[in-house]
């Protein structure tokens, strides 16, 4: 069933009815339309425990789809009014499905929320009742309703999400289009997601404010660095440092065709743990079986030491930096890779973001116009 078309009493009666299979045969849930009632909510619902005089009501917003700015937006004046009239309702929203970032926002400001796919949040005092259970982490929308949206997937949303998190705003979205080479319309439908995710503010169609650490980590989310990339894993018989060696010789500064990244580059940043694989973006213009004979890399199946990663995108050697007389990639791209990476590489990512917050001035450039002028910054 396609839960993106539900009717409102259908999204309600199938609400209502997961509502109950997680209270249990206990409590009795009574609806009670009303649509003159309070912040025109679409129905009040007393919970009550059976043989109790105790109970607490609901005030069920019914929406077909819920992002953060609704949230921001819509939900938050309407709770601010029900808790000035009456405390003992609760606003609970059912939707078809709800993100991640969206339930943590609700959580957060004490809104409850049920979706179709088993996420469900309920919190009340009195009678005390609490239920959190977890269902989908993405949207089971219909495929060609899907490949219709503009998402942060893909090597485009890539680009723009590093101009974005790399400069700072403010600017507009011809700006951005400009500078990342992209079309403006593809652009401004991609900052319209993202302002919907409260991922970036504007006033009136200036960005003036860019959440980059959850930008950063709502692309990890939709991109999987080792699914998404082509690579070849490689044995190293003489040891890494004759392979960073090779590199050197191979690849003076300047050379943009190899880049590390990954744990190794995450070391460099914030140095959580040494080791790993190392990992670099090889250009597509090189020959992959060359460059490994070149840096005496031996192929393999299992156990590799040394991935050979395949750019999807000349971004990942956009703003790359210079260690030890070795290309690496910028420290958003090494965040990017390591929250997209297996293994203990999410964790690394983590802690590269939480440097970069404290380090602003090492790595985010103050306007667009920097970029041009220094495009290896």
């Amino acid at each position: 069933m396609d839960h993106d078309r539900l009717a409102p009493e259908a999204l309600l009666e199938q609400g209502l009815a997961e509502l109950f299979r997680l209270l249990g045969p206990e409590w009795t849930l009574t609806p009670r339309p009303d649509r003159e009632s309070l912040s025109g909510a679409d129905v009040m619902v007393e919970v009550r425990p059976d043989g109790d005089s105790v109970y607490t009501q609901l005030l069920v917003e019914l929406l077909p789809s819920v992002t953060p700015r609704i949230v921001e937006e819509r939900l938050l004046p309407k709770l601010s009014l029900i808790r000035r009239i009456n405390h003992l309702t609760n606003l609970m929203i059912m939707t078809p499905w709800l993100s991640r970032k969206t339930q943590e926002l609700l959580r957060e400001h004490g809104i409850s929320y049920l979706d179709l796919t088993g996420n469900v949040w309920l919190r009340v005092s009195r009678p005390a009742i609490v239920v959190y259970t977890e269902g989908a982490t993405r949207s089971p929308r219909a495929l060609a309703h899907e490949a219709s949206r503009t998402t942060l997937a893909g090597p485009k949303a890539g680009r723009l999400v590093r101009l974005l998190a790399d400069v700072r705003p403010p600017y507009q979205a011809k700006e951005l289009a400009d500078a990342s080479g992209l079309s403006l319309p593809y652009v401004s439908r991609l900052l319209d997601t993202l302002g919907d995710q409260l991922l970036i503010r504007r006033e009136k169609r200036t960005i003036i404010e860019v959440d980059w650490q959850n930008l950063l980590r709502a692309r990890a989310a939709e991109t999987d660095l080792l699914r998404h990339h082509s690579y070849a894993g490689m044995l190293a018989p003489n040891g890494m440092a004759a392979v960073m060696n090779g590199i050197r010789r191979l690849a003076p500064a300047g050379f943009d065709g190899i880049a590390v990244t990954g744990s190794w580059a995450a070391h460099h940043i914030a140095p959580l743990s040494a080791g790993g694989q190392l990992m670099l973006y090889v250009a597509s213009w090189l020959d992959v079986e060359e460059l490994a004979d070149d840096l005496g890399l031996l192929p393999v199946e299992e156990n590799a030491d040394v991935l050979l990663l395949r750019e999807r995108d000349r971004v990942v050697f956009e703003r790359t930096v210079q260690i030890d007389g070795i290309q690496h990639v910028a420290w958003s791209q090494v965040a990017l890779d390591c929250l997209g990476g297996p293994g203990r590489m999410p964790a690394e990512g983590e802690a590269v973001l939480e440097y970069m917050a404290d380090h602003h001035s090492q790595w985010r450039l103050f306007s667009i116009q920097d970029m041009r002028g220094n495009p290896q910054s």
